[in-house]
């Protein structure tokens, strides 16, 4: 068992308890940056890692009745048969299947760090530019269509990069919904999170791309770390680890596209 895995699990929980995002965005690309794991494998075992650990926060969430049902219903219909239909794809028409699509998987992950940084830092904005404009007054069918087809955008973006189901699913909910409390919103994205990344990984985990010692060793350290984390939230200014986060993910992402 590796210290160091734990270590790092730890501190990638307590930023997730103290902001509510980093989990996929830190995890994988410490897994493929600095412990040197195969990226189709850093990928799979972290979305079984992030299936687990947003569980809990999704049963809180739904017994204080924050999660909204029908959005939840209406990602997943888009998110899972995409995530799956991905994976299909990937494993029987890539040349050596996942493992061989190391490169795409790298640089989707790196696409999808800097699609965060740009979330995490423009969040508000873009609430305030949707509560100002037309798209809090869309008729019902369309907000469900853009709603499925911001899950499918998910459940791809996901199965290869295990980076996206937080902080890109909380900004396009914030976009489509504007009304809707902000709790309201996290809670549907984080009910949502969860059988995303438990299809996609047991996709990864079927295809043989999932290292269940790893992901025992990083639970290990990142349980004890969310706990930690969500005790120190309410001492930490968000808006600031929020923006620290977002310049690593820039600097992470870019280092990753350029491999």
């Amino acid at each position: 068992m590796d210290i160091a895995q734990i270590i790092s699990g730890f501190a990638v929980g307590a930023i997730v308890g103290i902001t509510g995002v980093g989990g996929g965005s830190l995890m994988t690309p410490l897994l493929v940056l600095l412990f040197g794991v195969a990226p189709a494998t850093a990928v799979g075992t972290d979305l079984l890692y992030a299936a687990i650990t947003k569980s809990g926060g999704t049963f809180v969430h739904a017994r204080r009745g924050n999660v909204d049902w029908r959005i939840v219903g209406l990602l997943a219909a888009g998110s899972l048969p995409a995530a799956a239909l991905t994976l299909f794809l990937v494993s029987h028409f890539a040349a050596g299947g996942l493992a061989g699509t190391s490169k795409t998987i790298t640089f989707s992950l790196g696409i999808a760090l800097l699609l965060t940084s740009v979330a995490l830092v423009f969040r508000h904005r873009l609430q305030l530019w949707a509560q100002s404009h037309d798209v809090a007054t869309l008729p019902s069918y369309r907000r469900s269509r853009l709603t499925m087809l911001t899950g499918a955008t998910l459940g791809i973006l996901v199965s290869l990069s295990s980076v996206g189901a937080g902080a890109l699913g909380v900004t396009a909910l914030f976009f489509l919904y504007p009304r809707l409390a902000a709790i309201r919103v996290v809670g549907a994205d984080l009910a949502h999170a969860v059988p995303l990344t438990l299809v996609a990984g047991l996709g990864h985990w079927w295809l043989g791309s999932v290292d269940c010692t790893l992901l025992g060793t990083l639970l290990l350290g990142s349980l004890p770390g969310i706990f930690v984390g969500s005790h120190l939230a309410h001492r930490i200014p968000e808006r600031v680890l929020r923006l620290a986060l977002a310049g690593m993910l820039v600097l992470v992402g870019a280092k990753l596209i350029a491999v």
